[in-house]
C-alpha cells in the first residue's frame, strides 16, 4: 500500500515535470511537500482511500520587457543671426578756431570827436555893456519906447557856436512907436550885429512877440528869427525889469542873453520908466530876505512876551513875601 502510494506520487511528479518541461523551459518546477496519508480508523483495513491532488501548474506571467519610448528630439538648429556690421559715418569735427581778441592799445586822454552832431562850444566873452536906448516918433518929441539892457547873442553856424556882444556906443536906434493897439518895434544896428524887437500890445498887457537877429561874419551873414515868442510880459503903463542875467532860446541856433534889463515899449511919460514889474528871477531874490526878516520879527516878539511874563511873576512873588 505504501509502495503503491509512493509510485503514484512519483508518476504524478514525473508527469508534472514532463508537462512543465514541455510548457515552458523557463518556469522552475514547483516541488510539493509529500502528502502524508490520512488514515481513518473507521474504514476497513483493506481499502485505503487515496486522494490524488492534480498537480497545480503555477501560472507564470512573463512580462514583456517594456521598451521605454525614447523621444529623440531633432536637434534644433538655430539659424545664426548675422548682424550686418553697423558702419558709423565718420564725423569730421571742424577744427575749433578760438577767437583771439586783440585789444588795441588804449591811449588815455585821447578823444576823437565825431564829425556829425558835434557842437564846438564858443569861447566865453565878458558881459556886455549896458546901453540906454530911446525911440521917439519925432526928433523933439517925448520918448515912445525906452529900453536899458546889455545884450549878447550866441549863434550856431557850421556846428560851431559863436558869441557876440552888442556895443551900445556904436549901435544905431530905429523902429516904430506903437499906438492905438499897434505893435512897437525897436531895431539896434551895429557894424557886425543887427537885432529887431517887436512888442505886442494885447488886452492891456504887452510882451515880446518877435525877435530877429543878423550877424555879419568874415564868410558871410548869419540870420535867424522867431515870430511866436511870449517874453517880458507886463501891464500897459508899466515897465518890465529883470536885473539878473537871463538866457532865452530863441531858436535851435540862437540864444539871447540879457543883463540888467528894463524895457517899456508903450505909454512912456516924461522920458522916464514907469513902475517896474519884476521878473520871476528878481522876485525870487526878495523871498529870502522877506522870510528871514519875518522870522526875526517873530523871534523878537516871543522874547518880549517871555520877558514881560517873567517880570510880572517876580513882582507878584515880592508882594506876597512882604
Amino acid at each position: 500500500m505504501f509502495r503503491h502510494t509512493c509510485l503514484t506520487l512519483l508518476l504524478v511528479l514525473a508527469s508534472g515535470s514532463l508537462s512543465s518541461s514541455q510548457t515552458s523551459p523557463t518556469v522552475a518546477p514547483t516541488s510539493r511537500a509529500p502528502t502524508v496519508p490520512t488514515t481513518t480508523a473507521a474504514a476497513p483495513p483493506t481499502t485505503a482511500k487515496t486522494t490524488t491532488l492534480a498537480p497545480t501548474t503555477a501560472k507564470t506571467t512573463t512580462l514583456t520587457p517594456t521598451t521605454a519610448k525614447t523621444t529623440t528630439h531633432a536637434p534644433t538648429t538655430h539659424a545664426p543671426t548675422t548682424h550686418a556690421p553697423t558702419t558709423h559715418a565718420p564725423t569730421t569735427h571742424a577744427p575749433t578756431t578760438q577767437n583771439t581778441t586783440s585789444h588795441a592799445p588804449t591811449t588815455q586822454n585821447t578823444t576823437t570827436p565825431s564829425s556829425q552832431n558835434t557842437t564846438t562850444p564858443a569861447p566865453p566873452l565878458p558881459n556886455p555893456e549896458t546901453g540906454n536906448y530911446t525911440l521917439r516918433a519925432q526928433v523933439n518929441s517925448t520918448a515912445c519906447l525906452m529900453a536899458r539892457m546889455g545884450l549878447q547873442v550866441s549863434y550856431k553856424q557850421d556846428q560851431v557856436v559863436q558869441n557876440i556882444n552888442l556895443d551900445p556906443k556904436n549901435a544905431k536906434v530905429s523902429g516904430a512907436c506903437g499906438s492905438n493897439g499897434s505893435d512897437s518895434t525897436l531895431t539896434l544896428n551895429s557894424e557886425d550885429l543887427s537885432m529887431t524887437f517887436v512888442f505886442v500890445n494885447a488886452s492891456n498887457k504887452f510882451h515880446l512877440g518877435s525877435f530877429n537877429v543878423t550877424v555879419t561874419t568874415a564868410t558871410g551873414k548869419f540870420s535867424d528869427k522867431n515870430n511866436s515868442l511870449d517874453l517880458w510880459l507886463a501891464s500897459l503903463g508899466s515897465s518890465y525889469m529883470c536885473k539878473k542875467e537871463q538866457s532865452y532860446d530863441i531858436t535851435a541856433a540862437v540864444t539871447l542873453h540879457t543883463f540888467d534889463l528894463q524895457v517899456q515899449p508903450f505909454a512912456v511919460e516924461e522920458d522916464k520908466f514907469s513902475t517896474a514889474e519884476d521878473c520871476q528871477a528878481d522876485g525870487e531874490n526878495y523871498i529870502v530876505p522877506i522870510a528871514v526878516g519875518a522870522a526875526l520879527a517873530v523871534l523878537i516878539l516871543i522874547v518880549l512876551v517871555a520877558y514881560f511874563i517873567g517880570r510880572k511873576k517876580s513882582q507878584s512873588s515880592g508882594y506876597e513875601s512882604f
